[in-house]
């Protein structure tokens, strides 16, 4: 039998995650309302450089992991 735990956390995860992703992508729509001497090509610009960061800390991040695991003498070989 599965626990449930896991079940429940990650609904709530994904729930409070899609409601974040929401108000934030409509706070910056209303900014861009407001502020329309703004080019949206620039937002997009930014926006592009945000999720550039973001893959390469995350590329990161896994890099990091996997020389912790060999120093450490995790096997990561797959069955």
């Amino acid at each position: 039998m599965m626990e449930w735990v896991p079940i429940v956390f990650f609904t709530f995860k994904i729930v409070v995650l899609g409601i974040g992703m929401f108000y934030a992508i409509k706070w910056h729509y209303d900014q861009g309302k407001k502020h329309p001497d703004r080019p949206a090509r620039s937002v997009l610009r930014v926006s592009a450089i945000v999720a550039l960061g973001f893959v390469l800390l995350l590329a990161g991040l896994l890099l990091l992991t996997f020389i912790a695991s060999k120093t450490l003498g995790l096997e990561l070989a797959l069955p």
